[in-house]
């Protein structure tokens, strides 16, 4: 019995030395690192900075302005811009807490959201009419925004949307009760720097294949801190259900020209362990990927050879969806 005390205290000691040594790492490689460099420029809009990254030369065409899905930053969006940017003038930001962006103390309200991000094309110099793109949740941020401005809004391109009732009808099983505290504990690891520093040697946490290596280098910069899952906790996740009860009043565009671009590849065996169907998940998305296209009477669709975050971040998907929206541009 003694044997066995002894044993559990030195296991005890030195998973606690071992613990300490990482954090006191973790702690000297935010400190002492290069500190990140944001490509574009850091705006404030009142009170805190938003990051924008624009690209090609402002002009009297629509200018595309891209709303990331929840929690992810611009830098997946690389190919669209560089796709485009020879062509029409293209913008990329963070939300609040996002990326480089600072994080915001006033509530993430869903028009709140989408009025900083009119403050902010509004200082960087970048006028209207703006063809708003949304990627997942980014999808409902936009049908909010062409609600608030309509006058600005020439035309909106839907990347692999979410729905307002996709929970409900795809039969998501509910977060575990674990996930809040999860994260919560990994912004902690953020703030300890213990997060940087597993993307600095063993690979990005973020997952972006496809894209350029220098790009995926500069995605390590967003767990240089906490910030990112701070502002998820803060806006996407607590705001959620108001932001999808939002988009769902947000549905009628008359004649405004909408392209949908939406991903068929999905993990089966991933679906299965979660407890859903992969046959019935399949059929009612592409059922609600049809509701997103006919939001306006000038909607097309596409299915893409790719996922959720593959069907733009690889060069011949973004390459199509270019295409694609360079025929919109010479239509409107």
């Amino acid at each position: 019995m003694r044997m066995l005390k002894n044993c559990l205290k030195w296991i005890s000691l030195t998973a606690g030395v071992l613990l300490g040594l990482i954090i006191l790492m973790g702690l000297v490689f935010r400190f002492f690192a290069a500190k990140p460099q944001p490509p574009g420029e850091m705006v404030d809009i009142g009170g805190f900075k938003l990051h924008i990254n624009t690209a090609g030369v402002k002009n009297r065409r629509p200018t595309l302005v891209i709303e990331s899905g929840a929690g992810a930053p611009g830098e997946y969006y690389h190919w669209l811009s560089e796709g485009l940017k020879d062509s029409m003038r293209v913008v990329r930001y963070d939300r609040a807490g996002i990326g480089y962006s600072e994080l915001a103390t006033t509530p993430r309200h869903p028009e709140t959201v989408a009025r900083e991000l009119h403050r902010l094309l509004e200082l960087a110099g970048e006028s209207p009419p703006y063809i708003m793109a949304g990627h997942s949740y980014g999808a409902h941020y936009i049908r909010i925004f062409a609600k608030l401005y309509p006058d600005e809004v020439a035309a909106l391109v839907f990347l692999d949307p979410s729905h307002p009732e996709a929970s409900e009808r795809l039969k998501l099983p509910k977060d575990p009760w674990f996930i809040t505290p999860l994260y919560r504990i990994g912004a902690l690891l953020g703030d300890l720097g213990i997060l940087h520093l597993y993307d600095k040697t063993m690979g990005p946490i973020l997952w972006a294949p496809g894209l350029p290596q220098e790009v995926i280098d500069r995605m390590t910069d967003y767990t240089y801190t906490g910030k990112f899952l701070k502002a998820y906790l803060r806006g996407d996740n607590k705001w959620g259900q108001v932001l999808k009860e939002r988009a769902a009043v947000a549905k009628d565009f008359g004649l405004l020209p909408i392209k949908t671009f939406s991903g068929t590849h999905t993990n089966e065996k991933a679906l299965i362990r979660r407890g859903i169907d992969p046959e019935h998940f399949q059929l009612e998305r592409k059922k609600m990927q049809e509701e997103i296209r006919h939001l306006s009477a000038k909607g097309e669709l596409f299915f893409m050879d790719g996922g959720h975050i593959t069907s733009f971040t690889l060069k011949e998907n973004a390459d199509f969806i270019c295409r694609e929206i360079l025929e919109m541009l010479g239509e409107l």
